[in-house]
């Protein structure tokens, strides 16, 4: 055999070694190659008499194999043979299933072989690594590898377990404790997977092989579970036990309420398990390719993948970095301001083991943003999370201080102050005067423009956006925002800084409220409209959350303060000379907060009240005797309507972002919408949305359609219809830089 991607060997006792190892590469995954090479082992193993049995193990030390290849997948999918333009329906579907089905039906050849198999797990199995395994007659784990865990996670990004995993899993476990696993994605640790028996033993790394030769030596004759004679599954099949059936029924509503039919990958897994256990494995396997192959032509799931596995993955180890400039190691950050943004910083970068500088107007201040830090810390140990000596630690790399002699030294310094000109001008200055040449000013700013915060600095160029979002230590992703003499030496020290902090970094230019603030405000806005036009709050709420989107557009306004969105309000219709006593929007805000005191979520009433968790318990009740509700119910084409006007309005302003050249990357434009304001997912984030959901043509024509009915903010920019003339999608049009990734777009 030449194989590639795995070592092979055959002891004196005719049991095989398998040993996966990908050449170049830290985790295994499922290549072409690696598929290919399990093809020709599982045939040397059926067909070489002097081989007794198999054992496959991994030589990483990470681990057994992290999955599928989800970057080659997205550039095959459908492929084969002679071109698809060629190929009668018949053709293609009949060829896209046999690519489909080559690791299903190996697989099943390796089971059925008439050998022993067994697999030695020495760290995580994911997706198609924990298939390979299942498909195994008996697998060993590791017990002292605290990084170990197996899982299904297809689920997450769109697609489903396609090479057994959702028929070997029910049969092994039942369906019960199967389905939540496949359906969420999950992953699980070794003590979990020897109590429901998806491993037969722990053992100490060192002897997972030895382990797994013994068992395969001791049992000449193994068959899986489901080839046995008699085989019954595990709590049942779903079609002859009523309990079995109850687990169905309520999986499918579960499913609809948590992801308003949304997902398709859900929907499928459910039929793929629900059908293919009522069948012998055989048949079952080729019903899970079928469905694995519906759901991998998906736009939602080509979109998932390409934007929270492909981007996410590039953008967080830099991809977005200019290249050219060294990288730069962090000895010493500041941070100025010691509020709830500021101590957040400094908490992220102390857990990253970077020393930090918490400054503020007072030592007593400054204590109050360390005990931020403290009361996590507190929280974390009281979890198992941490230890007391690593929480010690962290706390130990924040220095509190009122004085800027202590910012000395300092490599960066972010400035989480108030959102006042003014004072931010002023910090800069101050801590100017004791920085280095070389170091950066970050400005920790939502909405002022970093050219006009800059004019405070002697080095311009050194000066940058860096614009956290709340709370920090949950929320994964930074903006980076470089002003019109920002240089790209101080860009890339952003870049390094975000991801020393083990954030995701999107890279934008200069504007009022950036990409991410901007963007997101249409959201809430268009709920504003809707407010205005009598359509019932509690239609817009529950439209708003069934579109996708974390919450409702009143509840994210309750969220950010309805006061602040007061404010901005008066301040947008000052600036343009708009009559604020005709926008009913504005005068029915006015009256909700000046009025009735509601300013939102902090103060526990706004369009919601809260309890004394904070947690909303409902639409204020008195709501409606201000509003003139001309629409109390929501037929499936009003839903349509406001679905499209809450989604199509924020992929609008977007493209005009684009179109203006506030961000010109379109991963930075997709992982943005998703992680800042959480964007629908399943959409692959705003730009995927318009190439992938709707189709460049298709978006420009129903933004058209929206703009004549509900007026401007819906027209598109020209860029837009010149894409849509020429074919064009974001990620063709705005690639990700470098030549390989342009080619590949």
């Amino acid at each position: 055999m030449n194989l590639e991607t795995f070592k092979w060997d055959v002891d004196a006792d005719g049991i095989a070694h398998a040993i996966f190892d990908v050449p170049g590469r830290s985790m295994n995954t499922l290549t072409a190659k690696a598929i290919a090479d399990i093809v020709a082992i599982t045939n040397e193993v059926a067909t070489n008499d002097e081989i007794k049995g198999l054992v496959i193990s991994s030589g990483k030390p990470s681990g057994f194999c992290a999955g599928a290849d989800l970057g080659e997948m997205n550039q095959s999918a459908g492929g084969s043979g002679k071109p698809a333009a060629e190929m009668s329906e018949a053709e293609l579907k009949a060829a896209q299933f046999e690519r489909g089905f080559i690791l299903n039906k190996t697989l099943r050849e390796l089971e059925t072989c008439g050998k022993p198999v067994a697999c030695a797990l020495n760290g995580l199995a994911l997706g198609g690594g924990l298939e390979v395994a299942l498909a195994c007659h008996y697998r060993v784990a590791a017990n002292d590898n605290p990084k170990l865990q197996f899982g299904l996670p297809e689920a997450k990004i769109g697609l489903l377990p396609g090479a057994g995993g959702t028929q070997r899993l029910p049969r092994l476990i039942g369906v019960q404790a199967a389905l939540p696993l496949i359906l969420q994605g999950e992953s699980f640790k070794a003590d979990q997977a020897l109590s429901m028996g998806v491993v037969g033993e722990l053992v100490p790394s060192s002897e997972t092989v030895a382990k797994a030769k013994e068992w395969v030596k001791a049992n000449p004759n193994a068959k899986a579970p489901w080839d046995e004679k008699g085989f019954k599954m595990p709590g049942g099949q779903i079609h002859r036990s009523p309990g079995a059936g109850q687990v169905q029924s309520m999986a499918n509503a579960m499913l609809i309420a948590k992801t308003y039919g949304n997902y398709p990958a859900q929907t499928n897994i459910l039929s793929c398990v629900y059908e293919g256990q009522q069948v012998p494995i055989d048949a079952a396997l080729r019903i899970e390719t079928r469905y694995f192959i519906k759901t991998q032509q998906r736009p939602e799931a080509k979109a998932m993948i390409r934007s929270l596995f492909l981007s996410m993955q590039e953008l967080s180890k830099g991809a977005n970095r200019p290249a050219g400039h060294p990288k730069t190691e962090f000895s010493k950050i500041a941070v100025i301001g010691a509020g709830l943004m500021g101590a957040g910083i400094a908490y992220v970068q102390a857990k990253a083991g970077i020393p930090t500088v918490l400054v503020d107007v007072s030592k007593e201040n400054a204590e109050k943003g360390k005990d931020y830090s403290r009361r996590i810390v507190e929280k974390d140990i009281s979890r198992g999370k941490t230890t007391q000596e690593k929480g010690d630690a962290l706390l130990e790399r924040i220095t509190t201080t009122d004085s800027y002699e202590d910012v000395k030294g300092a490599d960066l310094v972010i400035e989480a102050v108030f959102e006042n000109e003014e004072l931010k001008a002023k910090i800069t200055e101050m801590a100017e005067a004791v920085l280095a040449d070389d170091a950066v000013m970050g400005s920790n700013t939502s909405t002022l423009p970093i050219t006009g915060l800059a004019k405070a600095s002697k080095r311009p160029e050194n000066f940058i956006g860096i614009h956290f979002f709340s709370p920090v230590e949950r929320m994964g992703l930074v903006e980076i925002i470089s002003g019109k003499e920002t240089s790209e030496a101080t860009l890339a020290k952003a870049i390094d800084y975000v991801l020393a902090i083990r954030k995701t970094p999107i890279s934008v230019n200069d504007f009022r409220g950036f990409y991410t603030s901007r963007c997101f405000g249409t959201y809430t806005q268009e709920g504003m409209h809707m407010l205005s036009e009598g359509i019932k709050p509690a239609i817009i709420e529950n439209v708003g959350r069934q579109s996708g989107m974390p919450m409702g557009p009143l509840e994210v306004s309750d969220s950010v303060g309805l006061d602040t969105a007061l404010k901005i309000g008066r301040a947008s219709a000052a600036a343009t000379g708009a009559d604020i006593q005709k926008d009913t929007r504005m005068q029915f805000l006015a009256w909700l907060v000046e009025d009735q005191g509601r300013v939102g979520r902090k103060a526990g009433k706004g369009f919601y009240d809260y309890n004394e968790k904070g947690k909303p318990s409902g639409l204020w009740p008195d709501l409606n005797s201000r509003l003139d509700v001309k629409v109390d119910e929501c037929p499936p084409e009003l839903k349509k309507e406001l679905t499209n006007r809450l989604l199509v309005r924020q992929a609008v302003e977007v493209a005009r972002c684009f179109a203006e050249g506030v961000i010109t990357d379109a991963r930075d434009g997709d992982i943005g919408s998703i992680l800042a304001w959480g964007f629908a997912p399943y959409t692959g984030g705003c730009c995927s949305y318009i190439d992938l959901i709707w189709g460049v043509d298709k978006f420009v024509e129903e933004a058209d359609r929206l703009a004549a009915k509900y007026g401007e903010r819906f027209a598109v920019p020209d860029m837009l219809r010149e894409m849509a003339a020429k074919g064009e999608s974001f990620y063709s049009r705005f690639p990700p830089a470098g030549s390989e990734a342009k080619a590949a777009a």
